[in-house]
């Protein structure tokens, strides 16, 4: 079995040389979102600061982690899968503790134990910073023949975490989670069940954390959150005479946060991932705007076309709004980018549900577009009717978007070609050693010849060719 340790990432994080090795060696596996390499990243932290070392090397490991996705079936049933492969290895290496972190163990606490009998910890999204106390219970209750697993799934979490006094290595591209869990009740979505429900961090605490992160190297930051942008509205509104910020009743806003990390010195680039179309304001629209430091680029995901279907999937939004919060976006930036999630196949869409979809992608002008087959969730609202649409039109319709998505994000791409763009140069091409690959303001890749030297920094490139997913040019010198 070979597992890397960081699952679809764009920045593996090295692994620990020469560390003590007092307590062991752990080895996490990270599987879905960029949320899950955020927390991934602070559970490894956690083990260095209480002795442990990492290590890139399932084999090498005396504690395996696996911090999993729900959100759809195929990535649970992977997870069983690889722990299946482990058995054997947990029969040979009893001393071995595994463990199943995030949205999987969220969702079905002690089933896995009894899916996986030689699985030792189920730890939710919210008990993260305690998994080095969680192996040593289990160590503990091993001594002493009291049996060894350990379930927590309380949905409390302290914000309070002071990681200075960890090595950051989460890479060039740092994450930083504004806020967790999810306060809409989305029909499809698990993210509410095994997320919780919305808490947002300080200002000034993200600010530091984001200063710790570009002192130790990064260079761009992701924001992360269920709804970014829906940032603040769970803190408490000032008091008389406490600093009103732009959000509701003067709470602080994801504005607010964009005009402090702009402020931070060293950092080139701002992300955001993601946003819904409710929570879009003109204030957000002017911070980024204003600061630029922020792409212009933003994910906004409509899911469908049709507000038939959107009311079904209790979106709170139907095409007309979502119309009016692109424009509020494109009257303050005019050049800004969008990207959307799609769901085709969703129980009761009709052929005139669907082709208002392929209206909506067109007329809004999307460069981004991210497709997927309607997967029925157990837990969820929609679960319980009918998955009505049949599997070979759910594939149908899924290819004719994926045709359409095709054809707007080359009109968007091809507003590019011959353009200087400002470009942040981010690694070396996989394809050929002799280009570097980058993201321009409009977060669309592009490569060009260049050396490794340039990686971290911001460079100008003329567009020379386009393709409906990305860019290629020329440095200019």
């Amino acid at each position: 079995m070979s597992i890397t340790r960081t699952i679809s990432a764009t920045d593996p994080v090295a692994p620990d040389a020469g560390a003590p090795d007092s307590l062991g060696a752990v080895h996490m596996v990270t599987f879905g979102c960029q949320m899950n390499k955020y927390d991934s990243l602070m559970v490894e932290g956690r083990f260095r600061e209480d002795g442990y070392r990492i290590t890139e090397s399932i084999t090498d490991a005396d504690v395996i982690l696996f911090n999993t996705c729900s959100v759809r079936d195929h990535a649970e049933e992977r997870t069983l899968s690889w722990l299946g492969e482990l058995k054997r290895r947990k029969a040979e290496q009893p001393d071995l503790v595994i463990g199943v972190m995030g949205c999987m163990a969220q969702r079905r606490e002690d089933d896995i134990f009894r899916r996986a009998g030689h699985v030792d910890i189920v730890c939710g999204t919210r008990r993260f910073p305690h998994l080095p106390a969680m192996v040593a219970e289990v160590r503990e209750r091993r001594a002493k023949a009291d049996g060894g697993r350990v379930m927590d799934v309380d949905e409390t979490f302290d914000w309070a975490l002071d990681r200075h006094a960890e090595r950051y290595t989460g890479g060039l591209v740092g994450h930083l989670a504004v806020m967790r869990g999810c306060d809409l009740n989305c029909t499809y979505c698990i993210v509410p069940t095994t997320r919780g429900r919305v808490q947002s961090r300080p200002i000034d605490a993200l600010v530091d954390e984001a200063r710790w992160m570009v002192a130790g190297g990064a260079k761009a930051i992701c924001l992360l959150g269920q709804t970014v942008n829906s940032y603040g509205e769970d803190l408490p509104a000032p008091a008389e005479g406490e600093q009103h910020f732009s959000g509701r009743k003067g709470r602080p806003a994801l504005a607010d946060l964009l005009y402090a990390m702009q402020a931070i010195e060293g950092l080139e680039r701002i992300r955001l991932i993601t946003l819904h179309p409710s929570y879009v304001t003109p204030a957000l629209a002017q911070a980024i705007a204003d600061n630029d430091k922020c792409d212009r680029f933003l994910p906004l995901p409509v899911q469908s076309g049709s507000d038939a279907v959107l009311k079904r999937m209790k979106r709170g939004y139907n095409t007309e709004l979502f119309h009016k919060r692109v424009a509020i976006l494109r009257a303050a930036v005019p050049d800004i980018e969008l990207g959307s999630d799609w769901i085709v196949g969703f129980p009761g869409e009709t052929d005139e549900d669907f082709e208002a979809s392929l209206e909506l992608l067109a007329s809004v002008g999307f460069s981004q577009n991210y497709i997927f087959k309607y997967d029925p969730r157990p837990g969820t609202v929609a679960d319980a009717g009918e998955d009505d649409v049949p599997t070979a039109v759910k594939k149908q319709r899924n290819q004719r978007l994926l045709a359409a998505a095709q054809d707007a994000g080359l009109r968007r791409t091809e507003r590019f070609l011959g353009k200087d763009v400002r470009v942040f140069v981010e690694k070396v091409s996989d394809r050929d050693p002799a280009l570097v690959v980058g993201r321009t303001e409009h977060y669309l890749s592009i490569s060009f010849e260049g050396s490794a030297d340039l990686i971290g920094t911001m460079v100008s490139v003329r567009v020379q060719q386009t393709s409906p997913f990305n860019l290629a040019g020329e440095l200019i010198q």
